[in-house]
């Protein structure tokens, strides 16, 4: 086993991620979501490559050290799930359990579906496995919850990419802190809507007090990873959400197909995306999704950001799930 993480680059489609890696053994990719990076994870790598893990969280594309295409539909789901299998491939091996956190748990839950002969587990944080629905997800959502829903106010290209660089240590303390369990904001759950002329860090505070699994090492790292593109450091992760209704088109062949793969679904009882609506009538119905489901597991007092908030719980839950799969192919 490697006795600490290692940095490196991989080609995938024709783009460059950056990777970081620990361990040796069966391959654990970890996809984090928005606004992170590889580093979200630093509490994962060391328990799982001690528990005889091989364990790579790149920084998906558009983020951090990877490369960042302008194109706007160059994040389509099937653009980030490819670039998961390109990298199980790229890094020699034939299978791998995949885990995502917030932006990285559709990828997760999404490449399982896709690609079960290279997904042999999938694990979800904080977003559960979402069927496709009747109607594109914008339109639905912006019915019920208004033109300020934070995923339509980041749709405009330029005006949350200015807003969040504009000082991208207000911007980590905040949105870290703000949807955090620690925060009063997330007792209920619910989440973020920006009043009307107001911009989204206009409804968080820059935090005095950083919560206790938060410092502000942390927080400088988050910073310095997401430095490499400048004016756009966002701009990659917004281009994400750009992509929604268009993910919902792309999609349209596989409405109705399950997830079979092992999986296991971990969340936060404070975390926004309890609040997003219809979500408190999808947990009940998961195995249904996901046939494979192995356990739904609740935090108590945890917010979106589970893995950092929790991570003794969370690496428990992923060394019990790891240790129920059988042996990987290759």
């Amino acid at each position: 086993m490697t006795s600490a993480v290692e940095h490196g680059f991989v080609e995938v489609n024709g783009i460059r991620l950056h990777v970081a890696e620990q361990g040796q053994g069966p391959l654990v990719v970890l996809l984090h979501g928005f606004p992170e990076c590889w580093y979200s994870w630093r509490h994962q790598f060391a328990p799982l490559a001690e528990a005889g893990y091989r364990v790579v969280a790149p920084d998906q594309r558009g983020y951090g050290r990877s490369e960042q295409p302008e194109a706007i539909d160059a994040y389509s789901m099937l653009h980030l799930t490819g670039d998961v299998i390109a990298l199980v491939h790229a890094l020699g091996e034939e299978q791998a359990v995949v885990v995502g956190h917030d932006w990285g748990a559709p990828v997760a839950w999404n490449t399982a579906l896709l690609r079960p002969d290279v997904v042999r587990g999938v694990v979800g944080l904080s977003v559960p496995p979402i069927p496709r629905g009747p109607l594109a997800p914008l339109q639905q959502l912006r019915g019920v919850l208004g033109d300020g829903f934070y995923q339509q106010y980041f749709q405009e290209p330029g005006v949350a990419d200015a807003e969040l660089v504009r000082d991208p240590r207000i911007t980590f303390r905040s949105i870290l802190t703000g949807a955090s369990g620690d925060s009063p904001h997330t007792d209920p759950p619910r989440p973020w809507v920006v009043p009307d002329g107001a911009s989204l860090l206009d409804t968080m505070e820059d935090p005095q007090e950083l919560p206790p699994w938060l410092t502000d090492d942390d927080v400088q790292t988050f910073v310095r990873e997401f430095s490499e593109h400048g004016e756009r450091a966002f701009t990659g992760g917004l281009n994400w959400y750009r992509n929604i209704d268009r993910n919902w088109e792309l999609l349209a062949p596989f409405q109705g197909r399950t997830i079979d793969v092992p999986s296991l679904y971990v969340s936060g009882d404070r975390d926004l995306v309890r609040g997003f609506p219809g979500v408190d009538q999808l947990l009940p119905v998961l195995p249904a999704i996901a046939p494979g489901l192995r356990d739904s597991i609740t935090l108590e007092g945890c917010g979106h950001w589970t893995q950092q908030e929790r991570p003794d719980e969370v690496n428990a839950a992923l060394l019990d799930f790891l240790g129920q799969l059988p042996p990987a192919k290759g």
